[in-house]
């Protein structure tokens, strides 16, 4: 891939470094943490963009992967963004809890929390970076696949998250657990899809040079997903705010691959 892709690279990870720097004085300011997950997925059209422009592979294959890259992630950005504005003076218990632990300086800690989202955004944008350098003028089997896996998984998280935000707006079901329509069959299934999409990225880079690489993102991504800050630390709010209702929900769905009721 040459020197051109270490390039692409550094240029990435100083745009997404000095959005995260922005983004930190700003949740400083109001205390809230929470608006770094809005800019981690705006993150990924940013870098979709600097390779649009700037890296050498095939222009119709960097129009589609970098046209997906900007669709989902100003998608998930723009959901994430609606969702906190509407509670922006009342951060997520998951940052609450982060602010506790890291005693009296944590936006001391939150700083470089943000800047290792914006290394985080590089390294998950490793299908992009191979995808972009492929000079090939034709389009494999595999990419096509790459693109239909993508579009499934981007309408599952889209209705996931549309399914969620209808029955958060009801005030009857204050307290209560969603398990209406995909959340009958998963407990989280906005994580599923979102995993289901890095999956499609890999598909798509496979025939590319390097694309074995791709592998990383989505195996990131499903370790942190069930083990780090996904399913874990959403689970251990919701059994704070939600207590028996969600322990009942746990014992009968399956957490993260949809599937059938228990029982």
């Amino acid at each position: 891939m040459g020197n051109s892709v270490w390039w692409l690279a550094v240029y990435s990870l100083i745009a997404c470094s000095v959005i995260m720097l922005l983004v930190w004085f700003w949740a400083h300011r109001i205390k809230n943490a929470g608006v770094v997950d809005i800019f981690w997925s705006y993150n990924f059209p940013v870098i979709a963009i600097i390779l649009l422009l700037l890296a050498p592979g095939f222009e119709t294959r960097k129009l589609i992967i970098c046209s997906m890259v900007i669709i989902a992630g100003a998608r998930l950005g723009t959901h994430i963004l609606t969702r906190t504005v509407s509670h922006m003076h009342e951060e997520e218990g998951r940052y609450q809890q982060l602010r506790q632990e890291w005693g009296p300086n944590p936006d001391r800690v939150f700083f470089w929390f943000f800047q290792a989202q914006a290394l985080s955004n590089v390294i998950l944008a490793i299908p992009f970076f191979t995808i972009c350098m492929n000079t090939s003028t034709a389009l494999s089997p595999l990419e096509y696949a790459g693109m239909a896996l993508w579009l499934i998984s981007v309408l599952g998280e889209s209705i996931s998250d549309a399914q969620l935000r209808a029955f958060k707006k009801n005030p009857a079901n204050k307290g209560k657990v969603c398990s209406n329509g995909l959340w009958n069959y998963s407990r989280h299934p906005n994580y599923f899809f979102q995993w289901m999409m890095w999956m499609s990225y890999l598909v798509f880079a496979l025939t590319s040079p390097y694309g074995y690489l791709a592998v990383i993102s989505p195996a990131i991504i499903l370790y942190l997903l069930l083990k780090v800050t996904g399913i874990p630390i959403t689970e251990e709010q919701s059994i704070r705010s939600k207590g028996d209702a969600f322990r009942e929900y746990q014992k009968t769905t399956s957490a993260f691959v949809p599937w059938f009721k228990k029982g």
